[in-house]
């Protein structure tokens, strides 16, 4: 494969959503630092989206504040007078502290000041939250609705579960969102799980290394809901399957001489053919049809099925905008404890650093090769609360180190010199940037591999 290979129109709109998703994430934090400092009379000297070292794409003096667009897309910062940041500017904070200055305001205002980003993260997350399921409500296949079962992959089978099971519990619990087993499994710590295979329950025990198999080998989703392939529901007009003359309504009955009569098993047929030229058993109406296609390093044929809503039993749920604030709320704690969990993780050194690590290439992955608003804002909640986890930390560099120094200064009454909270805040910005170099060349060594 080469560079010549990579779909550069989806690499660009997945780049778009990035952007924009970000922007509105790193503008809003800083703005919750931006406006108790000048309500608490704090002199605030830059206020910038991206970094700016050496020039700025864009820059405007309005009083006080120097407004930018930097051109490292990496986070922001608002530049608080007075205050040791991770500008570094050592030569302010030797001249005599000014009454517009951060260093000479109450702690109670300046931990108001440091805690206000990871604050307006917290509450754009819920917001979002709240409102996309005001908008467009929920809508599942319940967990005991799966007519025809799970589909597994390898990982699953190495376990003991088998296409077709029925899933009844997780630790002696029934889970009525599919999508939740999956994280009970691989952040949970789950034991065991009862199917039910032909009418019997069988218990099946989860080895204590599964979840690190699982990040490993980048299959956490290991079992997905089996839906028949009754017939194609959209054909991508650019890739193999629309090059063939493959119409909305064929059904595909075989590849390469095997019966795929569900979706998963045409798919998994279809990603082992990379490369290669299949033949595939197709059904028009009364004929049947007998065609090549040739797969290509994405392993996809570019057909679709119809969706869930059109053959298994759905559980709508709608909300009035007063329901949708619990519910927002509710799935953001759900959110930061699933991310907390995940950090436990990786931490407890149960997975591979290694695998687990990404920088903005990875993020900008997560998005939609197609402009999808509902992936979009969901993605912006879920960075945004992810954000604000992050950033409480209380590691020198983070608001949440600022945060710890002032808390320790006002229980003890001793504000600790500036000196130390230069080193303090050195030192945990090369520890950060170390950690998100390391990721961005994780992330680089990844795109080459897969490159070439």
């Amino acid at each position: 494969m080469t560079v010549l290979a990579i779909n550069w129109t989806e690499a660009a709109i997945k780049a778009g959503q990035f952007v924009l998703s970000f922007s509105i994430i790193v503008v809003l934090h800083e703005l919750g630092h931006f406006l108790p400092a000048r309500w608490f009379k704090c002199r605030v000297e830059k206020f910038y989206l991206f970094f700016n070292p050496w020039f700025s794409l864009f820059k405007k003096k309005i009083g006080e504040t120097e407004y930018g667009l930097g051109w490292v897309p990496f986070g922001g910062y608002v530049k608080i007078a007075g205050m040791i940041d991770e500008s570094m500017d050592k030569e302010q904070m030797k001249q005599p502290a000014q009454p517009w200055e951060f260093r000479s305001k109450p702690a109670w205002q300046r931990l108001i000041i440091m805690l206000g980003g990871v604050t307006v993260n917290l509450l754009l997350g819920f917001l979002i939250y709240a409102c996309m399921l005001w908008h467009w409500g929920e809508s599942y296949v319940p967990t005991n609705k799966f007519t025809y079962g799970i589909a597994t992959d390898s990982l699953a089978q190495s376990i003991g579960l088998r296409d077709g099971d029925m899933i009844k519990s997780v630790d002696g619990e029934y889970i009525d969102r599919f999508n939740k087993i999956p994280l009970k499994v691989v952040l949970g710590g789950a034991k065991t799980m009862v199917v039910d295979r032909a009418g019997k329950d069988v218990t099946i025990a989860i080895p204590d290394d599964f979840a690190a198999k699982l990040i490993h080998f980048k299959t956490v989703n290991f079992i997905d809901m089996r839906m028949p392939f009754i017939a194609i529901d959209s054909v991508v007009d650019t890739a193999a399957a629309g090059k063939i003359g493959l119409r909305k309504g064929d059904r595909i009955l075989a590849v390469n001489n095997k019966p795929v009569p569900f979706y998963h098993e045409f798919r998994k047929a279809v990603q082992n053919s990379k490369l290669k030229t299949i033949q595939l058993e197709v059904g028009r109406g009364a004929d049947t049809l007998h065609l090549s296609a040739n797969i290509g390093e994405n392993g996809q044929l570019g057909v679709y099925p119809a969706s869930a809503k059109d053959q298994f039993e759905i559980k709508e749920i709608n909300y009035s905008f007063l329901q949708a604030i619990p519910a927002g709320f509710k799935k953001s704690i759900e959110t930061l404890e699933g991310y907390w969990l995940q950090l436990k993780l990786i931490f407890s050194g149960k997975v591979n650093t290694n695998e687990s690590l990404g920088s903005v290439i990875s993020i900008g992955k997560m998005f939609a090769p197609e402009w999808d608003w509902m992936q979009f804002w969901s993605l912006t909640a879920f960075f945004s609360l992810v954000l604000a986890l992050m950033n409480i930390l209380p590691i020198p560099g983070l608001d949440g180190g600022h945060a710890l120094f002032t808390i320790i200064e006002m229980v003890s009454g001793r504000k600790p010199s500036e000196k130390f909270l230069e080193r303090a805040q050195m030192a945990g910005m090369v520890l950060l940037l170390g950690l998100m170099a390391y990721a961005l060349g994780l992330d680089i060594f990844r795109v080459f591999k897969d490159l070439f």
